[in-house]
């Protein structure tokens, strides 16, 4: 079975709703995976839009999500270390936690890219996405992305 994330609030390169974006309630989706490798530790899911303005914007980094988890359930809370242990990081509005779809005009691509490990990152709360990748490099099992889109 290939790695693969999916959504129940929109399939792979369609709109967002707008209760995950800036324009709604501003809650991260749900999501679900499959597929991981059996050699799997950790998960670390990374959301950011190539499309920005002034080059890619972070909107969600998540690391340390343990390997039997297999979902994340809407409206994630935006604190820095979750009740499994997962920790998140800082976007690009430097908070901590999800920032939803917000581009300033037209349509623009919001990549969900999610990361199967070999370890933990144990990154401290708060990490950037640069942070993430650079702790990740040589210890990514395989990966998987869901595109989403959404206009304003």
């Amino acid at each position: 079975m290939p790695f693969t994330l999916t959504s129940v609030a929109f399939t792979p390169g369609s709109p967002i709703p707008a209760q995950y974006s800036c324009t709604g309630a501003d809650v991260s989706p749900p999501l679900t995976w499959v597929g991981a490798p059996p050699a799997t530790r950790t998960f670390t899911l990374i959301m950011d839009d190539p499309d920005a303005p002034r080059g890619t914007w972070v909107h969600w980094v998540l690391y340390d999500i343990p390997a039997v988890q297999q979902a994340l359930s809407e409206g994630v809370p935006a604190s820095g270390q979750l009740a499994d242990g997962s920790r998140q990081g800082q976007n690009s509005w430097r908070r901590i936690g999800y920032g939803g779809p917000c581009p300033p005009s037209g349509t623009h691509r919001y990549y969900f890219r999610l990361y199967a490990l070999d370890r933990a990152l144990q990154l401290p709360v708060g990490a950037t996405a640069e942070q993430a990748l650079l702790a990740m490099a040589g210890h990514v099992l395989d990966q998987c992305e869901l595109l989403g889109r959404f206009t304003r």
